[in-house]
């Protein structure tokens, strides 16, 4: 079983790096594992990835010892369980809400004596039966990281009790839905949205848990400094969309005519 970066950073206090697919080909997969950064973040909540086709994706990130973290959809423990066995190195569960849904999840993605997650060696996770047990479990525990989102303002309310749960790896505050939950759609700069961060900041530093959010270039630094150690940047969909509006700006600075739908 790989040993997991993201863990291993995480328990240095070192930040990680990770960035987002929403395509599902392996090939850009591959390319992001080249790059050398140290998470890849799936999303089976709003994309339509199939379970076959994530276990491509996943094996090709492992190809380039690059974790893979898959955002699921918030519904039973299978949905939790299944990505793991698939190789998956970690998870991100949205809209956590309270510290009994915390502890749920936590026990649900450990194994003995962390917790109580389904048994099934037979898969990717587990060597399909080659490994032992006794290794399966033990480095299941140590090299799988859980992560559970913030994205509601109910959660808010309960901050410093999530943050004390044992099996969570690290918070994660999601900036957009939490601005819909707070009345304030899509603005994401809004004060209300920096108190809130500041408030899932101060909880984790008390109770020593990594925390994380998505970053650019420019406001990076800021929430090193407040420390947060799980970084999300980029998409795949905006580097691809980047570069070809370049190409289209480019040539019809040439006089080159387009027809664009947007």
């Amino acid at each position: 079983m790989r040993v997991s970066r993201v863990r291993k950073k995480l328990r240095s206090g070192k930040p990680v790096i990770c960035t987002k697919i929403n395509t599902t080909d392996p090939v850009i997969v591959d390319l992001i594992g080249l790059m050398g950064f140290d998470c890849l973040w799936i999303c089976s909540e709003h994309a339509a990835v199939d379970w076959d086709r994530l276990g491509h994706l996943i094996r090709t990130a492992a190809m380039n010892d690059m974790d893979t973290m898959i955002r699921v959809a918030k519904g039973s423990y299978s949905d939790l369980i299944r990505p793991l066995e698939q190789g998956a190195t970690g998870l991100m569960i949205p809209h956590c809400m309270d510290q009994e849904e915390a502890r749920k999840i936590a026990r649900t993605t450990r194994f003995h004596p962390l917790g109580r997650r389904p048994l099934d060696s037979g898969n990717s996770d587990g060597s399909y039966c080659m490994m032992p047990l006794s290794d399966y479990l033990r480095l299941s525990n140590e090299n799988t990281f859980v992560i559970v989102q913030i994205e509601d303002p109910e959660a808010l309310e309960h901050i410093e009790s999530i943050s004390k749960v044992d099996g969570i790896d690290a918070l994660f505050v999601g900036p957009a839905d939490l601005s819909h939950g707070l009345g304030i759609p899509g603005e994401v700069n809004h004060p209300k949205i920096r108190a809130a961060i500041e408030r899932v900041a101060q909880a984790c530093g008390s109770n020593r848990k990594a925390w994380g959010l998505p970053v650019n270039f420019e406001n990076a630094p800021k929430y090193l400094e407040m420390g947060a150690r799980f970084l999300a940047c980029g998409a795949d969909v905006l580097g691809l969309q980047g570069y070809y509006q370049d190409l289209r700006t480019r040539f019809e600075d040439l006089g080159i005519e387009f027809s664009p739908k947007i």
